[in-house]
């Protein structure tokens, strides 16, 4: 009786048609009870020790994984039918003197309050039919979901990119295209994105070998490593010798069309690291750190729980961000609309000249090596994690540091809409389309709001925080005074917008409430959907001007 998970088959669920669920939940019920039944036969308590200790431990383990997995679809499928039925199975397991988990923390993010989330059940038939498709195809509805659930628009161009990425067909196999990404997210030491792709990756057949370690990964993969580590950190260093040692390498080599899917699936599973971060997305219901079988104190949290800062998060996010008044953080809404209107003035009165404007943007490249938090410290990756890449020193440095100087990568000479975007959909038909697709909806997104107000022109605020992050990475656009900058971001965005993009693992909820304090949370989402759309395109940039140079 000591079988694990894998005897179920969770697939029926994700079916549109009602019956095929209905059979698959009747089959994981009797599967369940009858592992259910066999505990009890065996002890009066799963957790008495006894002579069958080690027998039991493994069946309580498997029964356990079970039912975590239960408790994430009776609160996260949007099937009315599973989530019921799920809920309902739970109750049974209870009664028969099983322990069963609860959710730990409060909802998809660690910085925005649940209640201002999208309830799985309460969404629209529009939104119904996204995602009802995304745990069609994914079998699971995870938080990353339903935070970019505040943006519908980005959200569906979002999930079918992914979707294509990952499922459709493509020059890599598909277990490959999941361990390409637990690669990308390792670099950030991103355990969300990690463990997500690890379930993915052996549910799609990939050898557990794999998982110890990525020199137990085929030689064609390690070799992926040293892109991999560049383009998360230094993308600007990256030569076209890198390019030839991956396609050079004898019967480890890579095709170009395979090394174009590689290069997007890192930059993608880069940026969405960032966005873990930068949102605060909390684990899934049914993976470490999601639940617990521990029961709730009186007052709902056992001690635990507080000292995992898994509080009542209501009562704790009192002036998280300092003792700032209301009227306070106001003002900075109407300083940050007065500088916008100035700056239109200007622009409408004067142009600067280009060498001004090239001036201005080594001036702001230079600035934005200081714009690291105070409290910056390095983080030392877990085992876990840090298996899955070599060299784990290797971090994001600014430019000029001990004396490297990086060229200007000047747009007009290279750029996304004409040379990037055609090299990716001749190499891999139809993704440049996708991508292209989701950096317009990114940058052009707006409900013309602002705080609190309404029909405000925000394109001018958008341009900034985008042009602001490709200046990081070296990338200039001539026809842009980046004298805007400054006048727009603050220095506390500065901070959160630089951490997110260059050391997300690094970011904290004191930094996410600390800029731009009046904003609805909504609006916080919209910038890191700003931030990991630019950084995606900035690497993109780099690896495929490499690859241009390497066929040239």
């Amino acid at each position: 009786m000591a079988e694990g998970e894998n005897e179920v088959r969770w697939d029926g669920l994700c079916s549109r048609d009602s019956t095929t669920r209905e059979t698959a939940m009747e089959n994981i019920r009797q599967i369940i009870l009858r592992k259910t039944e066999y505990l009890r036969s065996v002890k009066e308590t799963p957790y008495r020790p006894s002579e069958d200790g080690p027998l039991n431990a493994v069946s309580l383990d498997g029964l356990n994984k079970l039912l975590a997995r239960l408790l994430m679809l009776s609160k996260r499928c949007p099937f009315k039918d599973v989530r019921e039925k799920s809920e309902f199975i739970l109750k049974s397991v209870q009664e028969l003197g099983i322990r069963i988990p609860r959710p730990l923390g409060h909802g998809p993010s660690r910085f925005i309050p649940e209640k201002e989330i999208l309830q799985v059940g309460s969404e629209d038939a529009q939104m119904h039919a996204l995602f009802a498709d995304s745990f069609a195809a994914l079998g699971r509805l995870d938080n990353i979901t339903l935070v970019m659930v505040f943006h519908p628009q980005y959200l569906e161009s979002f999930l079918k990119t992914q979707h294509y990425l990952l499922q459709m067909d493509g020059p890599l196999p598909l277990h490959y295209r999941h361990y390409i990404g637990i690669m990308a997210a390792a670099r950030h030491q991103c355990s969300y994105l990690v463990n997500l792709h690890v379930n993915d990756f052996l549910h799609v057949g990939g050898d557990p070998k794999w998982l110890n370690g990525l020199e137990n990964a085929p030689q064609k993969l390690q070799n992926l490593g040293e892109l991999n580590k560049v383009l998360a950190h230094r993308p600007w260093l990256i030569t076209k010798e890198h390019i030839e040692g991956l396609l050079k390498a004898e019967e480890h080599s890579w095709s170009l069309a395979e090394l174009v899917h590689a290069v997007v699936l890192l930059t993608h599973y880069h940026s969405l690291a960032s966005f873990t971060f930068g949102c605060g997305i909390s684990p899934e219901i049914h993976c470490d750190g999601g639940h617990t079988f521990r029961p709730p104190s009186v007052s709902n949290y056992c001690i635990c729980d507080i000292t995992n800062g898994n509080h009542n998060v209501d009562e704790m996010q009192v002036n998280s961000a300092g003792n700032i008044s209301v009227s306070d953080s106001f003002f900075e809404v109407e300083a940050l609309m007065e500088k916008m209107r100035q700056l239109q003035e200007c622009k409408d009165e004067e142009e600067a000249s280009q060498e001004e404007m090239a001036s201005r943007f080594e001036i702001e490249k230079r600035e934005s090596m200081c714009a690291f938090s105070s409290d910056d410290e390095e983080v030392t990756p877990a085992r876990d994690v840090s298996r899955h890449f070599e060299d784990t020193s290797y971090g994001y440095k600014d430019f000029s540091r001990h004396g490297m100087h990086v060229p200007t990568f000047r747009v007009q000479d290279y750029c996304w809409e004409d040379h990037g975007y055609s090299l990716v959909n001749r190499l891999y038909p139809d993704v440049g389309q996708l991508i292209d697709e989701k950096f317009h909806i990114a940058y052009n997104l707006t409900y013309n709001t602002m705080a609190m107000h309404k029909d405000v022109d925000t394109s001018m605020l958008r341009r900034a925080i985008w042009n602001y992050i490709h200046c990081m990475f070296g990338i200039r656009y001539d026809d842009y005074d980046y004298g805007e900058i400054n006048q727009l971001l603050d220095r506390s965005f500065k901070v959160y917008i630089k951490t997110v993009v260059c050391t997300p693992e690094k970011v904290t909820k004191r930094m996410y409430d600390s800029f731009w304090r009046q904003f609805k949370h909504s609006e916080k989402v919209h910038v890191n959907l700003l931030l990991i759309e630019a950084r995606m395109q900035a690497e993109l940039l780099y690896a495929l001007r490499a690859i241009t140079r390497y066929m040239t």
